[in-house]
Protein backbone atom coordinates (compact mmCIF):
# COMPACT_ATOMS: atom_id res chain seq x y z
CA UNK A 1 0.00 0.00 0.00
CA UNK A 2 2.60 2.43 0.73
CA UNK A 3 4.13 1.47 -2.68
CA UNK A 4 1.38 2.61 -4.35
CA UNK A 5 1.21 5.70 -2.09
CA UNK A 6 4.58 6.32 -3.16
CA UNK A 7 3.75 5.41 -6.80
CA UNK A 8 1.21 7.93 -6.72
CA UNK A 9 3.25 10.43 -5.17
CA UNK A 10 5.96 10.30 -8.03
CA UNK A 11 3.35 10.78 -10.70
CA UNK A 12 1.90 13.67 -9.33
CA UNK A 13 5.63 15.15 -8.94
CA UNK A 14 6.43 14.49 -12.34
CA UNK A 15 2.97 15.13 -14.07
CA UNK A 16 3.39 17.47 -16.43
CA UNK A 17 1.11 20.50 -16.17
CA UNK A 18 -2.09 20.46 -18.66
CA UNK A 19 -0.83 22.85 -20.82
CA UNK A 20 2.29 23.57 -21.86
CA UNK A 21 3.29 27.23 -21.61
CA UNK A 22 6.24 29.43 -23.86
CA UNK A 23 7.27 32.86 -24.23
CA UNK A 24 9.93 34.88 -26.49
CA UNK A 25 9.91 38.46 -27.05
CA UNK A 26 8.97 39.94 -30.64
CA UNK A 27 12.08 40.96 -31.48
CA UNK A 28 14.02 37.82 -31.04
CA UNK A 29 15.98 35.68 -33.69
CA UNK A 30 14.23 33.19 -35.11
CA UNK A 31 11.24 33.29 -32.48
CA UNK A 32 9.12 30.36 -33.50
CA UNK A 33 11.72 28.08 -33.37
CA UNK A 34 12.48 29.08 -29.78
CA UNK A 35 8.47 28.66 -28.54
CA UNK A 36 8.80 24.96 -30.08
CA UNK A 37 12.00 24.24 -27.79
CA UNK A 38 9.99 25.32 -25.07
CA UNK A 39 7.11 23.81 -25.78
CA UNK A 40 8.99 20.38 -25.96
CA UNK A 41 8.05 17.63 -27.50
CA UNK A 42 4.04 16.83 -28.87
CA UNK A 43 2.34 15.65 -30.18
CA UNK A 44 0.20 18.42 -29.62
CA UNK A 45 -3.69 18.95 -31.02
CA UNK A 46 -3.49 22.72 -30.76
CA UNK A 47 -1.29 25.35 -30.66
CA UNK A 48 -2.52 29.06 -29.90
CA UNK A 49 0.52 32.21 -30.32
CA UNK A 50 -0.12 35.48 -28.94
CA UNK A 51 1.85 38.10 -31.00
CA UNK A 52 2.61 41.67 -30.33
CA UNK A 53 1.63 43.57 -32.87
CA UNK A 54 5.48 45.00 -32.70
CA UNK A 55 6.63 41.13 -34.43
CA UNK A 56 7.11 39.87 -37.86
CA UNK A 57 3.46 37.91 -38.09
CA UNK A 58 3.73 36.67 -41.63
CA UNK A 59 6.81 35.39 -41.04
CA UNK A 60 6.15 34.09 -37.40
CA UNK A 61 3.13 32.21 -38.14
CA UNK A 62 4.95 30.65 -41.45
CA UNK A 63 7.31 29.24 -39.47
CA UNK A 64 5.49 27.84 -36.43
CA UNK A 65 3.04 26.27 -38.94
CA UNK A 66 6.08 24.17 -40.26
CA UNK A 67 7.57 23.28 -36.54
CA UNK A 68 3.76 22.80 -35.46
CA UNK A 69 3.12 20.21 -38.04
CA UNK A 70 0.46 17.96 -37.14
CA UNK A 71 -1.03 20.35 -35.04
CA UNK A 72 -3.50 23.00 -35.82
CA UNK A 73 -2.66 26.93 -35.21
CA UNK A 74 -3.72 29.32 -34.13
CA UNK A 75 -3.07 32.81 -34.21
CA UNK A 76 -3.69 36.56 -33.38
CA UNK A 77 -2.41 39.97 -33.14
CA UNK A 78 -2.92 41.41 -29.38
CA UNK A 79 -3.25 44.63 -27.26
CA UNK A 80 -0.62 43.68 -24.95
CA UNK A 81 0.19 40.06 -23.58
CA UNK A 82 -0.35 37.88 -20.30
CA UNK A 83 2.17 35.81 -19.69
CA UNK A 84 4.94 34.81 -17.25
CA UNK A 85 5.03 38.53 -15.66
CA UNK A 86 1.41 39.61 -16.08
CA UNK A 87 1.21 42.23 -18.02
CA UNK A 88 3.74 41.83 -20.97
CA UNK A 89 4.21 44.48 -23.91
CA UNK A 90 6.12 43.26 -26.69
CA UNK A 91 6.15 39.52 -26.36
CA UNK A 92 4.91 36.25 -28.28
CA UNK A 93 3.17 33.65 -26.34
CA UNK A 94 2.71 30.22 -26.77
CA UNK A 95 0.18 27.50 -25.59
CA UNK A 96 0.00 23.76 -26.38
CA UNK A 97 -2.73 21.62 -26.16
CA UNK A 98 -0.94 17.98 -26.19
CA UNK A 99 -3.21 15.54 -27.37
CA UNK A 100 -2.70 12.97 -24.08
CA UNK A 101 -5.55 15.23 -22.63
CA UNK A 102 -7.11 17.58 -25.50
CA UNK A 103 -9.27 17.00 -28.67
CA UNK A 104 -9.94 19.85 -31.44
CA UNK A 105 -11.86 20.50 -34.25
CA UNK A 106 -11.05 24.15 -35.48
CA UNK A 107 -13.46 26.06 -37.61
CA UNK A 108 -12.51 28.87 -39.55
CA UNK A 109 -15.51 31.54 -40.94
CA UNK A 110 -13.94 34.37 -43.81
CA UNK A 111 -15.78 37.34 -44.92
CA UNK A 112 -17.77 36.84 -41.48
CA UNK A 113 -19.45 40.55 -42.38
CA UNK A 114 -21.02 38.23 -45.08
CA UNK A 115 -21.32 35.04 -43.23
CA UNK A 116 -23.78 32.86 -44.29
CA UNK A 117 -25.68 32.38 -40.53
CA UNK A 118 -27.11 29.05 -41.36
CA UNK A 119 -23.97 27.28 -42.68
CA UNK A 120 -21.95 28.57 -39.76
CA UNK A 121 -24.56 26.77 -37.42
CA UNK A 122 -25.13 23.49 -39.85
CA UNK A 123 -21.11 23.19 -39.43
CA UNK A 124 -20.72 24.00 -35.88
CA UNK A 125 -23.58 21.45 -34.96
CA UNK A 126 -21.84 18.47 -37.88
CA UNK A 127 -18.25 19.46 -36.08
CA UNK A 128 -19.59 18.74 -32.24
CA UNK A 129 -20.99 16.09 -33.67
CA UNK A 130 -17.42 14.40 -35.07
CA UNK A 131 -15.84 15.53 -32.19
CA UNK A 132 -17.69 13.76 -29.39
CA UNK A 133 -17.50 10.49 -31.28
CA UNK A 134 -13.50 10.99 -32.17
CA UNK A 135 -13.33 11.92 -28.15
CA UNK A 136 -16.18 10.10 -26.58
CA UNK A 137 -13.60 9.14 -23.43
CA UNK A 138 -13.04 12.99 -22.67
CA UNK A 139 -15.75 14.81 -20.76
CA UNK A 140 -14.94 17.98 -20.43
CA UNK A 141 -15.90 20.47 -23.25
CA UNK A 142 -15.43 24.02 -24.42
CA UNK A 143 -15.26 26.36 -27.72
CA UNK A 144 -12.58 29.02 -27.88
CA UNK A 145 -12.98 31.68 -30.65
CA UNK A 146 -10.64 34.48 -31.97
CA UNK A 147 -12.06 37.34 -34.24
CA UNK A 148 -10.79 40.06 -36.06
CA UNK A 149 -11.01 43.07 -33.93
CA UNK A 150 -11.65 45.71 -35.98
CA UNK A 151 -14.56 43.39 -37.78
CA UNK A 152 -17.26 45.37 -35.90
CA UNK A 153 -18.88 42.04 -36.37
CA UNK A 154 -18.48 40.26 -33.27
CA UNK A 155 -22.40 40.46 -31.79
CA UNK A 156 -23.62 38.88 -34.70
CA UNK A 157 -20.93 36.51 -34.74
CA UNK A 158 -21.50 35.12 -31.03
CA UNK A 159 -25.05 35.10 -31.42
CA UNK A 160 -24.88 32.56 -34.69
CA UNK A 161 -22.00 30.63 -32.61
CA UNK A 162 -24.06 30.04 -29.55
CA UNK A 163 -26.52 28.79 -31.89
CA UNK A 164 -24.75 26.45 -33.23
CA UNK A 165 -22.78 25.14 -30.24
CA UNK A 166 -26.06 24.16 -27.70
CA UNK A 167 -24.23 23.89 -24.47
CA UNK A 168 -20.75 23.59 -25.36
CA UNK A 169 -19.49 26.83 -23.28
CA UNK A 170 -18.28 29.65 -25.60
CA UNK A 171 -15.36 32.35 -24.52
CA UNK A 172 -13.23 34.14 -26.57
CA UNK A 173 -11.13 37.75 -27.47
CA UNK A 174 -11.28 40.21 -30.14
CA UNK A 175 -7.67 40.70 -31.54
CA UNK A 176 -5.62 43.40 -30.97
CA UNK A 177 -3.30 46.23 -32.74
CA UNK A 178 -1.82 47.98 -29.03
CA UNK A 179 -3.80 50.76 -28.92
CA UNK A 180 -3.35 51.94 -32.20
CA UNK A 181 -6.27 50.35 -33.72
CA UNK A 182 -5.07 50.22 -37.33
CA UNK A 183 -5.01 47.13 -38.16
CA UNK A 184 -5.52 43.66 -36.43
CA UNK A 185 -4.45 39.77 -37.99
CA UNK A 186 -5.11 36.70 -37.59
CA UNK A 187 -3.94 33.51 -38.91
CA UNK A 188 -5.13 29.41 -38.89
CA UNK A 189 -2.02 27.19 -40.16
CA UNK A 190 0.19 30.33 -41.87
CA UNK A 191 -2.74 31.33 -43.55
CA UNK A 192 -3.26 35.18 -42.61
CA UNK A 193 -6.61 36.70 -42.67
CA UNK A 194 -8.60 39.75 -41.25
CA UNK A 195 -12.34 40.10 -41.24
CA UNK A 196 -12.14 36.44 -40.06
CA UNK A 197 -12.68 34.22 -37.10
CA UNK A 198 -11.32 31.01 -36.24
CA UNK A 199 -13.44 28.87 -33.94
CA UNK A 200 -12.06 26.09 -31.77
CA UNK A 201 -13.96 22.79 -30.71
CA UNK A 202 -11.95 21.66 -27.62
CA UNK A 203 -12.87 18.56 -25.21
CA UNK A 204 -10.64 17.36 -22.74
CA UNK A 205 -9.94 14.68 -19.85
CA UNK A 206 -9.53 18.40 -17.77
CA UNK A 207 -11.92 19.88 -15.91
CA UNK A 208 -12.59 23.43 -16.96
CA UNK A 209 -14.47 26.26 -15.96
CA UNK A 210 -15.38 28.89 -18.80
CA UNK A 211 -16.05 32.40 -17.02
CA UNK A 212 -16.07 36.17 -17.06
CA UNK A 213 -15.33 38.62 -14.72
CA UNK A 214 -16.08 42.53 -14.45
CA UNK A 215 -15.36 44.77 -11.46
CA UNK A 216 -17.96 47.34 -12.19
CA UNK A 217 -21.27 48.30 -10.11
CA UNK A 218 -24.03 50.27 -12.02
CA UNK A 219 -25.06 53.95 -10.41
CA UNK A 220 -28.01 55.64 -10.64
CA UNK A 221 -26.85 58.08 -13.32
CA UNK A 222 -28.73 56.91 -16.57
CA UNK A 223 -28.87 58.08 -20.05
CA UNK A 224 -30.45 57.69 -23.64
CA UNK A 225 -29.31 56.70 -26.68
CA UNK A 226 -31.12 59.13 -29.07
CA UNK A 227 -29.00 59.33 -32.47
CA UNK A 228 -27.07 56.04 -33.49
CA UNK A 229 -25.12 54.30 -36.26
CA UNK A 230 -24.93 50.58 -34.31
CA UNK A 231 -23.18 49.02 -37.85
CA UNK A 232 -20.51 51.03 -37.05
CA UNK A 233 -20.57 51.57 -33.67
CA UNK A 234 -21.66 55.13 -33.43
CA UNK A 235 -22.71 56.89 -31.12
CA UNK A 236 -23.90 60.78 -32.39
CA UNK A 237 -26.60 61.67 -29.52
CA UNK A 238 -27.44 61.09 -25.91
CA UNK A 239 -30.58 62.28 -24.19
CA UNK A 240 -30.97 64.88 -27.53
CA UNK A 241 -27.57 66.73 -27.08
CA UNK A 242 -24.51 65.59 -28.92
CA UNK A 243 -22.84 62.51 -27.52
CA UNK A 244 -19.49 63.57 -26.00
CA UNK A 245 -20.38 66.83 -24.84
CA UNK A 246 -23.11 65.40 -22.98
CA UNK A 247 -21.17 62.13 -21.86
CA UNK A 248 -19.05 64.43 -20.49
CA UNK A 249 -21.34 66.58 -18.81
CA UNK A 250 -22.50 63.78 -16.87
CA UNK A 251 -19.17 62.55 -16.16
CA UNK A 252 -18.31 66.39 -15.03
CA UNK A 253 -15.67 66.00 -17.28
CA UNK A 254 -14.45 68.55 -20.08
CA UNK A 255 -15.73 67.72 -23.64
CA UNK A 256 -12.47 68.07 -25.57
CA UNK A 257 -10.06 66.14 -22.78
CA UNK A 258 -11.90 62.91 -23.02
CA UNK A 259 -9.32 59.98 -23.57
CA UNK A 260 -8.62 56.61 -23.26
CA UNK A 261 -8.73 56.68 -19.02
CA UNK A 262 -11.62 58.63 -19.21
CA UNK A 263 -14.20 55.96 -21.03
CA UNK A 264 -11.93 53.54 -18.82
CA UNK A 265 -12.85 54.96 -15.47
CA UNK A 266 -16.22 56.29 -16.47
CA UNK A 267 -17.68 53.17 -18.43
CA UNK A 268 -21.06 52.61 -19.46
CA UNK A 269 -23.28 49.52 -19.26
CA UNK A 270 -26.75 48.28 -20.33
CA UNK A 271 -28.86 46.39 -18.56
CA UNK A 272 -29.47 42.49 -20.19
CA UNK A 273 -32.03 40.79 -18.39
CA UNK A 274 -30.36 39.85 -14.73
CA UNK A 275 -27.33 41.38 -15.50
CA UNK A 276 -25.43 44.38 -16.74
CA UNK A 277 -22.63 44.34 -19.17
CA UNK A 278 -19.95 47.06 -20.44
CA UNK A 279 -20.78 48.70 -23.42
CA UNK A 280 -17.22 50.82 -23.95
CA UNK A 281 -16.29 53.73 -25.26
CA UNK A 282 -13.50 53.76 -27.27
CA UNK A 283 -12.44 57.01 -28.54
CA UNK A 284 -14.45 60.19 -29.70
CA UNK A 285 -14.67 61.27 -33.05
CA UNK A 286 -13.81 64.21 -35.58
CA UNK A 287 -17.54 64.89 -35.22
CA UNK A 288 -18.01 64.75 -31.71
CA UNK A 289 -19.69 61.51 -32.01
CA UNK A 290 -18.55 58.41 -29.43
CA UNK A 291 -17.38 55.83 -31.20
CA UNK A 292 -17.84 52.81 -29.36
CA UNK A 293 -16.16 49.11 -28.89
CA UNK A 294 -19.54 47.44 -29.11
CA UNK A 295 -22.77 47.73 -31.34
CA UNK A 296 -25.38 50.56 -29.18
CA UNK A 297 -28.46 50.84 -30.45
CA UNK A 298 -31.05 54.11 -30.41
CA UNK A 299 -32.92 54.04 -27.47
CA UNK A 300 -30.87 51.98 -25.46
CA UNK A 301 -30.75 53.65 -22.06
CA UNK A 302 -26.65 53.19 -20.64
CA UNK A 303 -26.12 53.57 -17.20
CA UNK A 304 -22.95 55.09 -15.75
CA UNK A 305 -20.68 52.55 -13.54
CA UNK A 306 -18.53 52.95 -10.84
CA UNK A 307 -15.43 50.55 -9.99
CA UNK A 308 -14.90 48.05 -7.19
CA UNK A 309 -10.64 47.77 -6.50
CA UNK A 310 -9.74 45.95 -9.39
CA UNK A 311 -6.56 44.06 -7.48
CA UNK A 312 -9.12 43.05 -4.50
CA UNK A 313 -12.14 41.83 -6.98
CA UNK A 314 -9.47 39.88 -9.27
CA UNK A 315 -8.14 38.28 -6.69
CA UNK A 316 -11.53 37.34 -5.06
CA UNK A 317 -12.93 36.02 -8.72
CA UNK A 318 -9.47 33.83 -9.04
CA UNK A 319 -9.26 32.54 -5.91
CA UNK A 320 -12.46 31.10 -6.29
CA UNK A 321 -11.14 28.49 -8.32
CA UNK A 322 -8.94 27.04 -6.07
CA UNK A 323 -10.88 26.11 -3.48
CA UNK A 324 -10.63 22.58 -4.12
CA UNK A 325 -7.87 21.81 -6.76
CA UNK A 326 -6.07 24.88 -8.40
CA UNK A 327 -5.94 25.21 -11.80
CA UNK A 328 -3.07 24.28 -13.85
CA UNK A 329 -3.54 27.43 -16.09
CA UNK A 330 -5.95 29.90 -16.58
CA UNK A 331 -6.30 30.93 -20.16
CA UNK A 332 -7.61 34.87 -20.47
CA UNK A 333 -8.94 37.25 -22.86
CA UNK A 334 -8.28 40.12 -20.71
CA UNK A 335 -10.12 43.99 -22.03
CA UNK A 336 -7.44 46.53 -23.14
CA UNK A 337 -9.08 49.19 -21.09
CA UNK A 338 -8.67 47.05 -18.04
CA UNK A 339 -5.08 47.61 -18.60
CA UNK A 340 -5.24 51.09 -18.96
CA UNK A 341 -7.15 51.60 -15.96
CA UNK A 342 -4.63 49.08 -13.60
CA UNK A 343 -1.78 51.95 -15.46
CA UNK A 344 -3.21 54.79 -14.54
CA UNK A 345 -4.46 54.02 -11.28
CA UNK A 346 -0.61 52.23 -10.40
CA UNK A 347 -2.11 49.26 -9.82
CA UNK A 348 -0.43 47.52 -12.65
CA UNK A 349 2.34 45.40 -10.31
CA UNK A 350 0.11 44.54 -8.09
CA UNK A 351 -2.85 43.34 -11.05
CA UNK A 352 0.51 41.30 -12.74
CA UNK A 353 1.06 39.63 -9.48
CA UNK A 354 -2.12 38.17 -9.24
CA UNK A 355 -2.37 37.21 -12.38
CA UNK A 356 1.23 35.61 -12.16
CA UNK A 357 0.28 33.93 -8.88
CA UNK A 358 -2.78 32.17 -10.17
CA UNK A 359 -0.94 30.94 -13.71
CA UNK A 360 -2.77 32.96 -15.99
CA UNK A 361 -2.08 33.34 -19.30
CA UNK A 362 -3.37 34.70 -22.66
CA UNK A 363 -3.47 38.06 -24.31
CA UNK A 364 -5.05 41.78 -23.94
CA UNK A 365 -8.22 42.18 -26.77
CA UNK A 366 -10.47 44.88 -28.02
CA UNK A 367 -13.49 42.77 -26.74
CA UNK A 368 -14.59 39.75 -25.01
CA UNK A 369 -16.95 36.91 -26.05
CA UNK A 370 -19.03 34.57 -23.25
CA UNK A 371 -21.81 32.44 -24.52
CA UNK A 372 -23.84 34.80 -27.05
CA UNK A 373 -22.47 38.40 -25.73
CA UNK A 374 -20.12 40.52 -27.24
CA UNK A 375 -18.40 42.27 -24.07
CA UNK A 376 -15.65 44.69 -22.78
CA UNK A 377 -13.80 45.69 -19.77
CA UNK A 378 -13.78 41.80 -18.46
CA UNK A 379 -11.27 39.18 -18.27
CA UNK A 380 -12.90 36.05 -19.86
CA UNK A 381 -11.03 32.82 -20.04
CA UNK A 382 -11.26 29.19 -18.83
CA UNK A 383 -10.00 27.87 -15.89
CA UNK A 384 -8.12 24.12 -16.56
CA UNK A 385 -7.54 22.11 -13.98
CA UNK A 386 -5.68 18.59 -13.58
CA UNK A 387 -6.69 15.92 -15.60
CA UNK A 388 -9.16 13.39 -14.30
CA UNK A 389 -7.29 10.05 -13.42
CA UNK A 390 -8.66 7.48 -15.47
CA UNK A 391 -7.91 3.66 -16.01
CA UNK A 392 -6.45 2.19 -18.71
CA UNK A 393 -8.12 -0.68 -20.96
Amino acid sequence: MDGANNSSAREEMTRLPALRIAQVQADAPNPAQSLCNQLGDGPFSMVCLFVSPEADFAALTSAAQTLFAGADVLSCTTAGELGENGYEDGQIIAIGFPEENFATSTYVIDDISKMDEQSVVDTLIQQRIELNQRADTMESEFAFLLVDGLSLCEEKLTSVLASGLGTMPLFGGSSGDGTEFGQTWLAYNGAIRQDAAVVALVRSHCPVRVFSLDHLIPTETRMVVTGADPANRLVSEINAEPAAKEYARLTGKDPYQLSAFTFASHPVVVRLGDTHHVRAIQRVNENGELVFFSAVNEGMVLTLAQHQDMATHLEAGLSKFREEVAPDHILGCDCLLRRIEAEQTQKNHEISNILKRHNVVGFSTYGEQIGGLHVNQTLTGVAIFPPVAREDG
